[in-house]
């Protein structure tokens, strides 16, 4: 479904007190135990914010991750309320902006690891690979190709960093280290099943998940809460199953697409970002509405 509504930059809420304003989202403080979640049109690419929106980026991103939050909530709790927009925002016209682009969720305690589930080479761990046979401390056996599929998913954990800093992988072990081994353990095993459970769904919808990330939460009585948003063409890697092949960096409904086109810049990957030509904004709102298409029919 295409969306003719502008581009949102920078959502202006002035009824609720903003808490952050992150890569992509704004997030507003409602009481004690919730938070108004804003996911804007910004994209964000080796951790700097580019100047220049995605129209309907962010109406596609909170769809998507709906959708995905509803269809793994048999395998762990999430953080969407049951409360209503208008309830929170009955001003009409303040609402207007971000009513497909919100939600409400219960304030959580965020857990300071990244959880990353790889189920192909590619990226920063076909990298890593090349130079050392493993990724995060996993020794791979030798001979695989870029965008090739791993003989099961792994864990591949890393440490959340500042706006404007890149993200670490780190070691299981060194997660063990930052949250304790049950939790550790726990959050392996979550991240692994809910990417199983979606890989197989995609791939019967024609797409392949060749990686994803997740963040978690605790609740007040300590129990883990999967937050923040999932599966969505911000937080993974969705590759057509019609035109993959191991060998080469496959095609994809996600912001790879403008990381590509910033690998072409003379550009330090450091703040300022470079302007995107329109039709590279075109096409990148075009794969975002092709992912929600394809997964949500």
């Amino acid at each position: 479904m295409k969306t003719t509504s502008p581009a949102l930059y920078k959502s202006d809420i002035k009824s609720l007190p903003l808490i952050n304003s992150g890569k992509v989202r704004d997030i507003y403080g409602i009481d004690d135990d919730h938070m108004l979640i804003v996911t804007t049109d910004r994209i964000s690419a080796f951790d700097v914010i580019l100047p220049d929106p995605i129209p309907g980026k962010g109406a596609v991103l909170t769809a998507m991750s709906n959708f995905w939050f509803d269809l793994t909530r048999h395998i762990i709790p999430n953080h969407l309320s049951d409360r209503r927009l208008e309830e929170i925002l009955p001003d009409a016209d303040e609402r207007a902006p971000v009513q497909d682009r919100s939600v409400i969720v219960l304030r959580q305690k965020p857990l300071p690891v990244e959880a990353v589930v790889r189920g192909y080479i590619i990226g920063s761990c076909w990298k890593d690979y090349q130079k050392t046979g493993a990724i995060c401390g996993i020794k791979l056996h030798k001979g695989l190709k870029q965008a090739e599929r791993l003989p099961e998913p792994i864990f591949t954990p890393s440490t959340k960093s500042e706006l404007g800093e890149h993200d670490e992988n780190i070691s299981f072990e060194e997660s063990v280290a930052l949250l304790g081994r049950e939790m550790a353990e726990k959050v392996r095993d979550v991240s692994l099943q809910i990417y199983q459970y979606a890989a197989d769904y995609a791939r019967q919808r024609g797409i392949i998940i060749a990686d994803t990330k997740f963040e978690f939460g605790t609740d007040k009585n300590g129990g883990l809460v999967l937050i923040d948003e999932i599966l969505t063409p911000d937080s993974s890697r969705f590759w057509p199953a019609d035109s993959y092949g191991p060998g080469t960096s496959p095609p994809s409904f996600d912001k790879q697409y403008v990381r590509d086109y910033l690998e072409t810049l003379d550009w330090n990957k450091k703040a300022p970002g470079p302007r995107l030509p329109d039709v590279v904004i075109r096409n990148t709102a075009a794969k975002y509405r092709e992912a929600r298409e394809r997964l949500m029919s």
